[in-house]
């Protein structure tokens, strides 16, 4: 029965997306308001169904209730209960309607919250939010049903992939999935501004706490998920340029780009035209990275579905959603206003310079991503594109790019002058021109962008605090404070990601119990092999210490792990973090004279990299908070000085 009531829920939210997007349609189109007074409540129902229909699929996980083919294919009875409940949205159905349930919430607390944006303008917005909706429930329904029976009932499942049986993979779907929803709704918001001609900054200001909030859950994903690669699957790297990997990185270079132009247009009024192209640009984005995971065009671990048909569907939707807004871009564009001018050498200046070069990356990713599909679609040619035309060809944009950052905050709105900025940034100009200086002196073999990165990120860790020079610290807004610790992130990653590919040691040998490997000032010592046993799988570990110059001995169990429910064997790395770094620890074969495979790697400030993109995501919720209490306090003194008259 719970299958069958999961089911009857997403039918009814179906129904009154739907619905909601009836109202919007017929309200707009015959200009009867009493139409919109009903719109608040439909998406409101819209987002209690379709969050009961979500959680009664993972409450079937729960019991495991192999009754149901989903529950079947993803889970067995005894997995632990952190898997169970992660299983629900570890396959291509559930991940689906995990997409869905998180964007009808979300059409919810528009409903209930949102009281900023003139009444045609809102309900449009609910309207785009609905169409979008009902395409992906007729997907459901249709192609994907998340709750359909299997007969007769096995005795237990097949389980869930077991590299997907870990915590970093429990958490990192659903912040990556809100944060695309985020970008559904700041479309949807572009959407309704462009029906209504409403472009303006009380528009920007609805829409930023969206985009702020996007942005913050894709930042967390994928710095989740790039740690989650980097110790599960054993290969010791933090990013690898995969298809999957950039099918979320894209939607998030989007959105930073779209972040910075809301910005602009809720402050000063102005990238009118620009913001909208990005919102449509950023949800772009996140509908062809579904598209990639979920149609069976690529092979990943990453990706769900394998089944070219539903991929057609996806594609379907894409060319619908897409090519209207775009479309409804091109028909509006000339009605939209321009807002207010402003000279190249000024805050705003930088942040279009910004736009342009996130735009370039995004560009260069997206044909480096897409290129070899094409390929392989048209001549049957398998390509390959890797991190060498990736590095290359994106790592001196990216380096302009946080040298801009930089010395965006410190330049004056409107107009300013380029004699005042280079005031201004003397110090992280110099703190760089030294960092550079010493690195070339005392490293060697150190590739030029690695060692561009390690001194530009000095000069930017320097310059992410200036503008709290000469300023109140109590009464500076907590949104400031927000873009300071992000740029601040953004140097500590930089320090993390150019540490790693600089300075990393590598040793791969063949051990035989007793034996002692020396990496870096690490003494490596190879204790023993045991067998241990787990909930739901077995291992042989590795006894290894492992001693930095004189210090105290660690211990460390690296595994090769057996599932017997999906008759696979994943190595479990072992990790060792200390503050300059992370030694890491793999377990390989064994050959005929008894001798085991290890590879070990020392890589010095590698856990900067995630320190610093945790920074950026914590700067991010800062600003966000710091923005809706603004507009909060902002409020209330309209409510008391329209009382008072």
């Amino acid at each position: 029965m719970i299958a069958e009531a999961g089911l009857i829920a997403l039918w009814l939210a179906a129904s009154m997306a739907f619905l909601q997007f009836a109202i919007c349609a017929i309200g707009l189109v015959k200009g009867q308001e009493e139409f919109f007074t009903a719109i608040r409540p439909v998406a409101i129902a819209q987002g209690v169904l379709v969050a009961l229909s979500f959680l009664l699929l993972v409450w079937l996980f729960v019991r495991s209730d192999m009754s149901v083919k989903l529950v079947v294919a993803n889970s067995v009875a005894i997995k632990p209960l952190i898997y169970k409940i992660s299983g629900a949205w570890g396959n291509h159905e559930g991940s689906m309607l995990l997409w869905i349930a998180i964007m009808g919430v979300a059409g919810a607390c528009i409903g209930i919250f949102e009281r900023n944006l003139k009444t045609k303008t809102l309900v449009a917005t609910l309207g785009a939010q609905a169409f979008i909706s009902i395409g992906f429930y007729a997907y459901l329904l249709i192609a994907s049903n998340p709750f359909e029976r299997i007969f007769p009932v096995p005795a237990d499942g097949q389980g869930l992939n077991p590299l997907l049986q870990d915590i970093g993979l429990a958490l990192h779907p659903p912040t990556l999935y809100v944060g695309y929803v985020g970008l559904s709704i700041a479309f949807s918001f572009a959407v309704g501004a462009m029906i209504t001609r409403d472009v303006g900054p009380e528009f920007a200001k609805a829409m930023r706490p969206w985009v702020l909030g996007a942005w913050v859950f894709l930042t967390l994903g994928i710095t989740a998920g790039s740690y989650w690669a980097y110790y599960e699957l054993g290969w010791g790297g933090w990013w690898f340029w995969d298809p999957v990997e950039n099918a979320s990185l894209m939607p998030w270079l989007a959105a930073t780009a779209l972040l910075h132009s809301v910005t602009v247009l809720a402050t000063r009024d102005g990238l009118r035209a620009w913001t909208l192209m990005l919102a449509v640009v950023a949800f772009s984005m996140s509908m062809i990275g579904t598209f990639l995971v979920r149609s069976g065009v690529l092979t990943s671990v990453h990706a769900f579905a394998v089944d070219p048909e539903r991929g057609s569907f996806i594609l379907a939707l894409l060319a619908l959603y897409i090519g209207g807004a775009m479309a409804l871009f091109a028909l509006r564009v000339g009605s939209v206003k321009e807002g207010s001018q402003f000279e190249p050498v000024s805050r705003e200046g930088a942040l279009v310079a910004n736009n342009l070069l996130l735009s370039a990356i995004l560009g260069i990713v997206f044909i480096g991503t897409l290129y070899p599909l094409f390929v392989e679609g048209m001549s049957d040619e398998m390509i390959s594109v890797g991190p060498p035309y990736f590095n290359l060809a994106t790592g001196p944009i990216a380096l302009i790019l946080v040298a801009i950052m930089a010395a965006g905050p410190l330049l004056r709105w409107r107009r300013d002058s380029a004699k005042a900025l280079m005031n201004r940034i003397s110090i992280p100009v110099f703190l760089t021109a030294a960092a550079l200086f010493a690195l070339v002196l005392f490293t060697t073999s150190m590739s030029v962008l690695s060692l561009l990165g390690l001194a530009l990120a000095a000069g930017i860790a320097v310059a992410s605090f200036a503008p709290l020079w000469k300023r109140n610290l109590r009464r500076t807004p907590m949104h400031t404070y927000g873009m300071i610790i992000a740029h601040f992130g953004i140097a500590v990653a930089l320090v993390g990601m150019a540490s790693e590919t600089s300075f990393t040691e590598e040793k791969l040998v063949a051990a035989t119990p007793g034996d002692e490997i020396m990496v870096n000032k690490w003494k490596i010592k190879f204790e023993a092999i045991e067998p241990v046993a787990g909930p739901n799988w077995t291992a042989l570990e590795a006894r290894v210490t492992a001693q930095y110059e004189n210090e105290a001995i660690h211990e460390i169990a690296p595994q090769n792990r057996m599932f017997a429910s999906a008759q696979m064997q994943t190595s479990e790395a072992a990790l060792l973090t200390r503050w300059n770094g992370q030694l890491y620890v793999v377990l390989g074969d064994s050959d005929d004279q008894g001798r085991w495979q290890l590879r070990i790697w020392w890589k010095p400030f590698v856990t900067l990299i995630w320190y610093g993109g945790v920074l950026i995501a914590l700067g991010g919720l800062l600003a966000m908070i710091g923005r809706l209490r603004r507009a909060g306090r902002q409020k209330k003194q309209r409510a008391y000085a329209e009382a008072m008259i």
